[in-house]
C-alpha cells in the first residue's frame, strides 16, 4: 500500500467552507475526510492539521469557545497532530480616504506546513503527500520537495472556493473537494474524550 500523509491548512479550509455557506459542516472530521480522498491502493499513515488560536470579540463572543471545542475534537483522533501558528490583529489604513480598521492575519501556517512536508519527505515517511490548501505561498515548498525527492508525489486537494494556479502547476495532480465528501466526513454530534468528557457540536454549526 502507498503511504499517505495529509497536511491540512485549517484556515484555508475553514474560509473555503465559509465562502460556500457550509457552516453546518464546520464540525469536520479531517481524518475521515482525508481517508475519503484516497485511492484504493493508498493508506493514510498520519494526519497533520495546521491552525491558529482565534480570539472572541463583541460581534462574536463565543468564537474562541467554538474553536476550542473543535480543536479538542480533533485531538481525539489517533495518528493526528495539530500545529499552531499565530492569529494576529493589525491596523489597516486606506491611503485614499485615511479611514482605518482592524483586521486579522494568520502567521506561520505556511512555514509550519513547509517544515513538516520537507522533514517527512527527508525521513521517508510518505510516498504521497495530500495537501489540503489553496494557498499559493506553498508553491515553493511543493516544488522543492518534488525537485529533491522525484519519486514522491504531492497531490493538492483544493477546499471549496479555494484555488491557486501556481500550486496546481507545482503539484503532481490536483482536484477540488466536493460538498458530499465534506458532508459525509462529520464528527458525531457528541465526541467523547478519553477522560469521558463529552464535546458537543456548537449549536450554531447544526
Amino acid at each position: 500500500m502507498q503511504r499517505v500523509i495529509s497536511y491540512i491548512d485549517g484556515f484555508n479550509l475553514y474560509f473555503g467552507l465559509k465562502s460556500k455557506g457550509y457552516r453546518r459542516y464546520y464540525w469536520l472530521n479531517i481524518q475521515q475526510l482525508s481517508r475519503s480522498l484516497l485511492k484504493q491502493y493508498q493508506t493514510l499513515s498520519y494526519t497533520k492539521y495546521f491552525t491558529s488560536r482565534v480570539s472572541s470579540n463583541k460581534q462574536d463572543p463565543d468564537k474562541s469557545k467554538r474553536q476550542a471545542a473543535y480543536i479538542e475534537a480533533v485531538e481525539t483522533l489517533h495518528d493526528c497532530s495539530i500545529y499552531f501558528g499565530h492569529y494576529l490583529s493589525k491596523k489597516v489604513v486606506c491611503h485614499n480616504c485615511g479611514s482605518s480598521w482592524r483586521t486579522h492575519e494568520e502567521k506561520m501556517t505556511d512555514v509550519n506546513i513547509a517544515i513538516e512536508l520537507m522533514t517527512d519527505a527527508f525521513n521517508n515517511r510518505f510516498d504521497t503527500a495530500l495537501l489540503l490548501s489553496g494557498d499559493s505561498d506553498l508553491t515553493g515548498p511543493v516544488k522543492s520537495v518534488r525537485d529533491l525527492f522525484p519519486n514522491k508525489r504531492i497531490i493538492v486537494a483544493f477546499p471549496p472556493n479555494r484555488h491557486s494556479k501556481q500550486l496546481q502547476m507545482a503539484a503532481n495532480a490536483f482536484f477540488t473537494i466536493g460538498r458530499k465528501k465534506i458532508a459525509d466526513s462529520q464528527f458525531s454530534d457528541i465526541v467523547k474524550k478519553a477522560d469521558g468528557f463529552r464535546l458537543a457540536r456548537p449549536t450554531s454549526w447544526r
